[in-house]
């Protein structure tokens, strides 16, 4: 019988901003734009909406609607992703408060209603 070795895999503890983790630039500002593109994509997807459809909808073309839902932000800013959160029906509200004394620095997080 042969003994099998363990193999041990380091594991590093995710800040929660996989962006900051890998070491982008405008991390923070990277996961904002995420978190706001997975709104637009579940509301579609809920509205059971066709790229065409949503296109008309938020007032952009199609191609940018694609580039959109499969995480192609590049060309998108948050503000322009909120402009299209609100064409599509919803609320953006965005709240200023001030930080927690246990963090050094101020961030920036989408909160969103939950949708079973």
């Amino acid at each position: 019988m042969v003994k099998k070795r363990k193999v041990t895999i380091p594991v590093t503890a995710s800040t929660g901003n996989v962006f900051a983790d890998m070491g982008l630039p405008e991390a923070e500002e990277e996961l904002t734009k995420a978190q706001l593109a997975s709104h637009i994509r579940q509301i579609i997807k809920r509205a059971r909406l066709t790229q065409v459809a949503a296109a008309a909808l938020m007032g952009i073309d199609q191609p940018k609607v694609s580039a959109l839902l499969n995480g192609r932000l590049t060309n998108f800013s948050g503000d322009r992703l909120m402009r299209l959160l609100t064409a599509l029906g919803h609320d953006v509200e965005i709240m200023v408060k001030t930080k927690p004394r246990s963090r050094s620095h101020g961030r920036v997080r989408v909160v969103g209603e939950a949708h079973v």
